[in-house]
């Protein structure tokens, strides 16, 4: 497993040593022991989650509240995405960066987000599955999002031919400035 660095130490892509031949390919997704030796710390994952989406979907940019909070490893195992964390951690270095991956089946990588993160993708192949872990359950009390094109955090999102398709929710997102941090 190749370990990437991004411009936000604590965010990590995770790039799979893929093996392939005439038959397809193989590959380990997720190892416990180098999981956690990478982010430097024991995690525990409670939850698996399978999203389809069409060309243009954007999901995001959603977190949770401690004591809610989720960290989360996503990959994508069909199609492509375009796939975004931002830090809303009020004392980091990084607070209101962002940094943004292309995550395919082509590519196999995996983007770890930690806890204090809000995280969003976009679907840029016609069709894209996600699949991710988190860390915590779902619980709505806790769940935030913040508008995935605000101008404070200055998200360059991929120009596609599909208009943006977005839920109500986060369409009715708050604004950067007015979002509940960590």
């Amino acid at each position: 497993m190749n370990i990437i660095q991004t411009k936000i130490p604590e965010v990590l892509i995770f790039e799979p040593k893929v093996f392939g031949d005439d038959r397809g390919f193989f590959f380990e997704s997720f190892n416990q022991k180098v999981f956690e030796e990478a982010v430097g710390r024991p995690v525990n994952f409670v939850q698996d989650n399978h999203s389809k989406s069409c060309k243009g979907v954007l999901r995001g940019l959603h977190y949770q509240l401690a004591p809610n909070a989720q960290a989360k490893l996503v990959r994508c195992a069909v199609g492509e995405v375009f796939d975004v964390a931002v830090d809303i951690r009020q004392h980091s270095a990084t607070f209101g960066q962002w940094v943004g991956v292309l995550l395919s089946a082509e590519n196999k990588r995996q983007l770890w987000i930690p806890e204090g993160f809000a995280h969003g993708f976009m679907t840029v192949s016609d069709e894209a599955e996600f699949l991710y872990k988190t860390t915590n359950f779902y619980a709505p009390q806790s769940d935030r999002s913040i508008l995935w094109e605000d101008r404070d955090i200055g998200i360059s999102w991929p120009e596609i031919d599909a208009p943006r398709l977005l839920s109500d929710k986060d369409r009715q997102a708050k604004s950067f400035k007015d979002a509940d941090y960590f």
